[in-house]
């Protein structure tokens, strides 16, 4: 599918990523009124990028609905090459303005919500680093850089959930989240490094885990498929907090109502989701995880 170029795509990523530095780096400086200003701002200029582009691929063709915007070439160690690329397809696009316009009432709420509160501005900073690090989880068109935002998410969970830390309870509940995650997250990597394993050979370096090759290389993958798939879902049941990994939700709910809104009702626990949605085409090819995944599920 011949992609089309948009390079405003990086700043759907980068508003929320900006408005995370401003608030974590002036803190205590910034006046305490503007710290949800600057963080609701950001991630409504995103939702606006994000509904621009859902109207430019609605413009396109059927069958070419694809917009691209590589950035530069993050890993490139002899023949591997891993870019930091974004793309946006249909799936994609239903995605971030889910992911924005969610995100965007719920930083208004907390405006309300934490007034007084002398951790405001860190919260705010929380808040749009989490938001970023999940529009690089839907956005990435490669697998390693979907796995940075999926750890990032992870990482914005322990910090949100543990925000009041000086209560144990709180912060034994972050912990908790973290660890739990950790242990799905580690599938995930095997996943990824099955798939290196198996298609290195016989692609070459270059591109290797985008999700474009991926898919056009099924037939080498299909021997693989259901190690792959379950390794993968295995990150999925954490990030998604399904059996056997979802003993860290009902203690997530130590942090701030509007956290639970954000990140245990709306946006992490549907990355898995999400994930194996994008990777349907290796999903498909293993009867065996596609029934896993049902019996989950139901």
């Amino acid at each position: 599918m011949h992609a089309t170029m948009a390079e405003y795509l990086r700043f759907i990523v980068l508003l929320p990523l900006a408005g995370a530095a401003i608030n974590g780096v002036l803190n205590r400086r910034l006046p305490r009124v503007f710290a949800g200003s600057i963080a609701s701002l950001t991630v409504l200029a995103s939702f606006l990028l994000s509904l621009k582009a859902f109207l430019d691929l609605r413009a396109l063709p059927v069958g070419q609905r694809l917009l691209s915007d590589f950035v530069y070439a993050w890993i490139p160690v002899g023949d591997l090459r891993i870019d930091v690329s974004f793309m946006v397809d249909e799936l994609t696009a239903v995605m971030i303005l889910f992911v924005t316009g969610v995100a965007f009432l719920i930083h208004i709420y907390s405006i309300g919500y934490m007034k007084g509160d002398r951790g405001v501005q860190r919260y705010f900073s929380y808040l749009n680093l989490f938001v970023g690090m999940m529009l690089i989880l839907v956005l990435a068109d490669n697998l390693p850089l979907l796995f940075v935002g999926w750890e990032g998410v992870g990482l914005c969970s322990y910090l949100l959930i543990g925000f009041w830390f000086e209560d144990l309870m709180n912060s034994a509940a972050g912990k908790k989240a973290f660890l739990v995650n950790r242990v799905g997250d580690f599938g995930f990597l095997l996943g990824m490094l099955l798939i290196a394993r198996t298609l290195g050979g016989h692609v070459g370096g270059a591109n290797l885990f985008s999700f474009t090759v991926l898919a056009q290389h099924t037939a080498l993958l299909a021997p693989v498929a259901t190690a792959v798939c379950l390794l993968l879902f295995m990150g999925a049941t954490g990030k998604s907090a399904q059996i056997p990994l979802f003993v860290w939700l009902p203690d997530a709910m130590a942090g701030p109502t509007p956290v639970s809104a954000l990140i245990h009702a709306a946006t992490m626990v549907t990355a898995g989701v999400y994930m194996v949605a994008r990777l349907n085409f290796l999903f498909t090819l293993s009867s065996v995880a596609m029934g896993v995944v049902a019996v989950i599920g139901a």
